[in-house]
């Protein structure tokens, strides 16, 4: 609860310091919160009774439990080390970065709730701050037409996904009578609801559609090569992983608080999703020829392995499942955000988005070089890095489960995923930089060296002792 007051608070106090007559100072204030906010939040790990009941707040429709806790360090993270990447936009009179930050701190406002929620008021209250936020953003550049068709397409596609979750909570209290997580599953399990149960299912259905669009899984994820595409880079890689991120703790949470006891109707269209989301996010990313169109593809074949994670639940917030969701989404975030780091860092002075604006970058810039090919490597799944055990728990937790055949495929569409992967590598190691000002080194300032350095820190350490993390949610 402290960091939602923190974000909310510093959301308003950033607006007036845009008043300011120089942009240098936001970005120093504004990590600095976040870094607060991180170091507060993990003071609320183990509170209250139990590790997984937590404190509850606004008579027990927000709680932070361990599950909250670890969820909101990620988005936190994941902020933190996409900030230095913003530093262009300091010297860019026309970009209104307090507006910016305070956006992003209001988004994150919303994120903490969707992953920490307890009513499902406050799950649609969370989703709304997060993507009304997510919905300017995406057309911040005002003067770019993709930009602009970027946030109409977003807007107008989450307006009729909001419609559906809401109206898929509506049906689900006229048949249960409640919005407690708690209450709705044992009023789903009660003998008494059984005349109620096609409106209880129909509303569960309705509400993973609403956010199986959130989180950009198939069938529902026609917007996201197009959102992504035409947004800013910066706020794409953000889309991308802290939406993604709340997405699926919110999706998680649902699932095992919520219901347990219709998981019989649920089941078999989470994993048919499941199927799709990873065929088409990762045939997709193979035909592209840009390379953030290609990651957009590349988000959704993510999505499809993290929704491995809700079919093989076990019926809590903590275990193989909940844990494979966890260090799935650390890694996941931690590779993305080096990607759209040096992805941004090109396009900003090569004027490119495609795999052609990265050839020769390792012989003019071999950090950057070095850092996307780690990162591509951790998205592939290749061992020694983060995204290889990330891939093993989800796997595994699926294995014994006994879903062996969604396994099978998850493997076959991994190695899909190692061949558009290696293209960018190839791109800069093998293919000739271009003559002239396009070939030129990319100028990277000392912060946003030392946040690549440690962002490749982060995925070897990971990718060697995932004990650090892997066993947190027990």
């Amino acid at each position: 609860m402290t960091s939602i007051i923190l974000l909310s608070v510093f959301g308003i106090v950033n607006l007036f310091l845009g008043f300011l007559r120089s942009n240098r100072l936001l970005l120093p204030v504004t990590l600095l919160l976040l870094l607060a906010v991180f170091g507060l939040n993990t003071l609320d790990w183990n509170r209250g009774d139990a590790a997984y009941l937590g404190q509850s707040y606004l008579n027990g429709m927000l709680v932070v439990d361990n599950f909250a806790v670890a969820f909101t360090g990620i988005v936190v993270l994941t902020a933190v080390l996409l900030l230095p990447f913003s530093r262009s936009y300091i010297a860019n009179q026309e970009a209104n970065l307090a507006e910016y930050y305070s956006l992003l701190l209001f988004s994150l406002v919303g994120a903490i709730m969707m992953v920490g929620y307890n009513h499902l008021l406050m799950l649609f209250v969370g989703i709304e701050i997060l993507s009304v936020s997510m919905y300017v953003l995406a057309g911040s550049d005002k003067r770019n037409v993709r930009s602009n068709e970027a946030a109409l397409k977003y807007f107008l596609m989450g307006a009729f996904a909001t419609g559906i979750l809401l109206f898929g909570i509506a049906l689900l209290y006229g048949a249960t009578g409640t919005f407690e997580l708690s209450k709705l599953a044992a009023a789903i399990q009660s003998p008494t609801n059984a005349s109620l149960q096609p409106m209880t299912y129909i509303g569960i259905l309705l509400m993973l559609v609403g956010i199986a669009f959130k989180v950009g899984a198939a069938p529902f994820h026609f917007w996201t090569p197009d959102v992504y595409e035409g947004t800013p880079m910066f706020f794409t890689a953000y889309m991308s992983t802290v939406v993604k991120t709340a997405g699926f703790a919110a999706f998680l949470r649902l699932l095992v608080v919520a219901f347990p006891a219709a998981q019989d109707f649920w089941l078999p269209t989470v994993s048919a999703m499941c199927g799709l989301t990873l065929l088409i996010g990762n045939v997709g990313a193979a035909v592209q020829t840009s390379a953030k169109r290609m990651l957009a593809y590349s988000s959704i074949s993510h999505a499809g392995y993290l929704l491995i994670s809700l079919v093989a639940m076990n019926g809590q917030l903590g275990g193989p499942s909940a844990n494979g969701l966890f260090f799935y989404s650390l890694a996941y975030s931690i590779a993305t955000v080096a990607a759209f780091g040096v992805l941004k860092l090109v396009a900003d002075q090569r004027g490119r988005e495609d795999y052609a604006g990265l050839n020769g970058l390792a012989r003019t810039n071999p950090l950057l070089a070095f850092s996307l090919t780690v990162s591509m490597l951790s998205l592939a799944g290749i061992p020694l890095t983060a995204g290889f055990f990330g891939k093993f728990f989800v796997f595994t937790a699926a294995a014994d489960h006994g879903y062996i055949g969604l396994v099978v495929f998850a493997v076959i569409m991994s190695m899909v995923g190692i061949y558009y992967y290696l293209r960018p590598v190839i791109a800069m190691y093998l293919q000739p930089a271009p003559e002239g000002s396009e070939g030129a080194p990319v100028v990277v300032d000392g912060t946003q060296s030392a946040t690549l350095v440690l962002l490749i820190v982060l995925t070897v350490a990971l990718g060697v002792l995932p004990g650090l993390v892997s066993g947190l949610l027990k």
